[in-house]
């Protein structure tokens, strides 16, 4: 579609003035975006970071035209190559969309439509634009597949969405994005979800594209480092408004807003680690040291799956051997598909083993059965990745915390009132929330609801399952600062499942490192991070943003 206007000689591409959202809610209305300047040169990466509520992702569906039903654009300009969007029509938009504006959206799964093959679905966008006709739009979705780098592109094209990892699925969300070759990007969070090494691989992979194409991109981000690897500016967003902007490695570097500096110190990366010894490192002990306690002692663990259609079984997991000492972290890091949440299921006995053993507290978990797996049941408590999922929304926050002293019929009513009381302070959540409904809360204060029912019946160990991997860096911070917390009181022993090492270096004594099921490496955290041995291990430190970045404190 032609532009209305041309843009001056030396303009940019994308150029945003004084722009105001606002959303009308049962409450009123509500700014969630004020006063917003912004500038994206032809071929320049921009990375917008903040946390949730900053008003990133509201600016960027502002500018592709596509805010929730209740939203609106209160005051300012929007203008794409000289041409205003801001009161365009609809008409309009859709012609814009895709054709010059391409959104890599967050969560492959609910961005891709489960009822429809993939190819089905990248031909739509070709069709919808005119860049392919029924005859030659198979070879065409063929052809954009596989220059988003997916393999046997022919072959992938006739598969459903769940039939694609995560990886995959995201790849097939840039291929759409870039289908229509945009002016324009948009990428809200196009990795948060994904390893460290398949992340590498879909940035690198989308760089490449977007500089064959000359694309500017406007990158959405909660990742510091990864904001700093990806993008030449970076915007920093709070509450609504830019708070600072420039040159990524000075932002990052030398942070001049208190906010800014409260982002770049609560990042989780391992520049920031390793100005952190602290944070990591066990204080040399006054005494010489006591025998090892182990609360859990693992050997030749083995998870075997039967696969229709093939003769031999699937190994989940493979000859797994470690121990967890008493009181200390044991994080196990991998890749999607290396075994560490099929090992962590094991130990928390909602699957069984095909061989191997787990001894906990020095009993063997397998042969437990009545009262004594009644125990380990309140002993061992999980914390799972997801908090929006793993909370009853029918139930109040009271009723949630109190539900595990309920079942095991613990004390009085007046003593289990009393307790989730307490569990509230232990998680620093005021006594307001005992009446509000998950959905009446942040995805952080619902984590912190989460370890409050995991802390209900006063376990010994805890799994933690990706527990912060959804939650931005302030709040991965905070939840990780409190772990750290009530470990210290209480003497909590932590299994610690997560993809994201740079968190691992923050949290573990310990590091086991998996890939296809096998346990490849393991040693302190401290060893693991400054001498890792394998070439796997070495590679996922290698893949990590922000790695090699001397970010200030």
């Amino acid at each position: 579609m032609p532009l209305e206007t041309s843009p001056a000689a030396g303009a940019p591409l994308l150029q945003v003035r004084d722009l105001a959202v606002e959303f009308q809610t049962i409450d009123g209305s509500v700014r969630a975006v004020e006063g917003v300047d912004l500038d994206l040169a032809a071929g320049e990466t921009v990375a917008i970071v903040g946390e949730s509520g900053s008003g990133k992702s509201t600016t960027a569906m502002a500018v592709i035209g596509l805010l929730a039903g209740n939203g609106r654009i209160a005051q300012g300009s929007i203008r794409l190559d000289g041409q205003e969007l801001v009161g365009a029509s609809e008409s309009t938009m859709r012609g814009i969309r895709g054709a010059q504006i391409g959104l890599v959206p967050q969560d492959p799964m609910s961005n891709l439509n489960p009822t429809s093959k993939i190819g089905t679905q990248v031909g739509e966008t070709l069709l919808a634009h005119g860049l392919a006709t029924k005859k030659d739009v198979a070879r065409k979705v063929v052809e954009t597949l596989a220059a988003a780098g997916l393999p046997n592109a022919e072959e992938r094209a006739k598969q459903y969405p769940h039939e694609f990892s995560g990886g995959m699925r995201q790849r097939a969300l840039i291929a759409i994005g870039l289908a229509c070759n945009p002016r324009l990007l948009i990428a809200d969070e196009p990795t948060s979800a994904l390893d460290v090494t398949v992340q590498k691989t879909i940035l690198d992979q989308l760089g490449r594209m977007t500089t064959e194409l000359g694309t500017s991109v406007l990158l959405i981000t909660h990742d510091l480092g990864l904001a700093a690897e990806r993008a030449a500016r970076v915007v920093v967003m709070h509450r609504g408004r830019i708070v600072e902007q420039g040159a990524a490695r000075q932002i990052l570097e030398d942070p001049q807003h208190p906010y800014t500096q409260s982002l770049v110190q609560a990042a989780p990366s391992v520049a920031v680690a390793r100005r952190r010894p602290e944070a990591f490192t066990t204080p040399t002990p006054d005494a010489a040291p006591k025998p090892v306690d182990n609360i859990v002692e693992v050997e030749g663990l083995t998870k075997l799956y039967k696969v229709r259609g093939q003769k031999e079984d699937f190994a989940a997991v493979r000859d797994v051997s470690f121990a967890i000492p008493r009181g200390e972290t044991v994080a196990i890091v991998g890749e999607s598909g290396s075994g560490k949440t099929t090992t962590a299921r094991m130990l928390l006995k909602v699957v069984d083993p095909t061989e191997g053993k787990i001894r906990f507290d020095g009993a063997d978990v397998a042969s437990l059965k009545g009262r004594q797996l009644r125990e380990f049941r309140q002993k061992v408590q999980p914390i799972f990745q997801d908090p929006y999922s793993s909370l009853n929304p029918m139930f109040t926050i009271e009723r949630i915390v109190q539900e595990p002293l309920d079942f095991y019929n613990r004390g009085s009513a007046k003593d289990r009132a009393a307790r989730v009381r307490k569990l509230l302070d232990d998680v620093a959540l005021p006594e307001s929330t005992l009446r509000r409904y998950p959905s009446e809360l942040s995805g952080g204060q619902r984590q912190r609801v989460a370890i409050a029912r995991a802390l209900a019946l006063s376990p010994e160990l805890i799994v933690c399952d990706e527990p912060v991997s959804a939650l931005d860096v302030l709040v991965q911070d905070q939840i990780l600062t409190l772990l750290r917390d009530l470990q210290s009181e209480y003497g909590l022993s932590y299994l610690f499942i997560s993809h994201d090492l740079a968190v691992v270096r923050l949290i573990s004594d310990y590091v086991c490192v998996m890939k296809d099921g096998a346990l490849i490496e393991a040693a302190s955290s401290e060893e693991i991070f400054t001498n890792p041995r394998d070439p796997y291990t070495r590679n996922l430190l290698a893949s990590i943003p922000g790695n090699e970045l001397d970010i200030a404190v």
